[in-house]
C-alpha cells in the first residue's frame, strides 16, 4: 500500500468527518489503523476527543456508597438525577474537603465568647 494523493485526500476527507482511524483504515483497505494514524500525525491532522465514550461523573448513588465516599446529596430527592457527591471523603468525616468546609462552619469568636461566659456563669 503506497499513500498516493488520491488515498491521502480521502484520508484528510474522513478525518475531517470525524471517523475513527480504524473506520478510516477500513474505507480505504489494506491499510492498518496505526497507518491511519502516523499518516494523520505526519499529515498536522488536528487532534480530536477519544472516540470512547465516558459515561458522565454523576456522582454516587445509596446503593454505590461507601465509607470512603462523600455523602453530601446534590439535587432533589424527588427527582430521578438525585445521587450524591461520591468523592474521596476526608478521614473520619462523611465528606471530601470541599463539602465538609460548606457543612462545617467555624464559630465565630463573640458567639466563642458568649458560650464561654455562659457556662463561666453556672
Amino acid at each position: 500500500m503506497s499513500w498516493t494523493d488520491e488515498r491521502i485526500q480521502q484520508l484528510k476527507d474522513l478525518w475531517s468527518q470525524g471517523l475513527s482511524a480504524s473506520e478510516i483504515a477500513e474505507t480505504l483497505g489494506d491499510i492498518t489503523r496505526n497507518a491511519v494514524i502516523g499518516k494523520a500525525h505526519r499529515l498536522g491532522l488536528s487532534g480530536r476527543p477519544s472516540p470512547i465514550k465516558k459515561k458522565p461523573t454523576r456522582g454516587a448513588t445509596i446503593l454505590a456508597l461507601t465509607e470512603r465516599m462523600c455523602k453530601w446529596p446534590v439535587g432533589d430527592p424527588k427527582h430521578q438525577d438525585f445521587h450524591f457527591c461520591g468523592k474521596t471523603a476526608l478521614s473520619g468525616m462523611p465528606y471530601c474537603a470541599e463539602h465538609a468546609a460548606l457543612a462545617y462552619q467555624p464559630t465565630s469568636g463573640s458567639k466563642k465568647r458568649d458560650e464561654d461566659r455562659n457556662v463561666g456563669a453556672a
